[in-house]
């Protein structure tokens, strides 16, 4: 269980310290910002969180499950690391089953803080 504050949340940082999700994030629109974000937090403040909000894919990675507008799937691939929840990837789904190359970014990324 996490405390009133919560599991801190922060983006994963490349070399040169750009942050993608952060960058795909501010790509959305405002209201599937909103919804992404109201998901991360559920997963925040109320871990463990199960489906539908969230799901472990292995090897230490969970995503994050939300429905944005349109009746688009966004996923937000995670690990925890150092008592954080770092964000990996994120990506609009277009197949039911998680394709392999973005979860093969994600457990690279990861692979990148250890």
């Amino acid at each position: 269980m996490t405390d009133e504050t919560g599991i801190p949340v922060v983006f994963w940082a490349s070399e040169t310290g750009t942050e993608p999700v952060r960058d795909w994030l501010k790509g959305l629109d405002k209201e599937d910002r909103r919804q992404i974000g109201e998901d991360i937090k559920t997963v925040q403040f109320g871990w463990p969180v199960g489906m539908p909000v969230c799901r472990p894919m292995g090897k230490g990675l969970f995503e994050v499950r939300s429905r944005i507008s349109d009746g688009r799937i966004a996923r937000v691939l995670f690990c925890f690391h150092a008592h954080q929840m770092v964000l990996l990837h994120g990506f609009i789904k277009k197949s039911q089953k998680t394709p392999k190359p973005d979860l093969d970014l994600a457990l690279k990324r990861q692979k990148q803080m250890e």
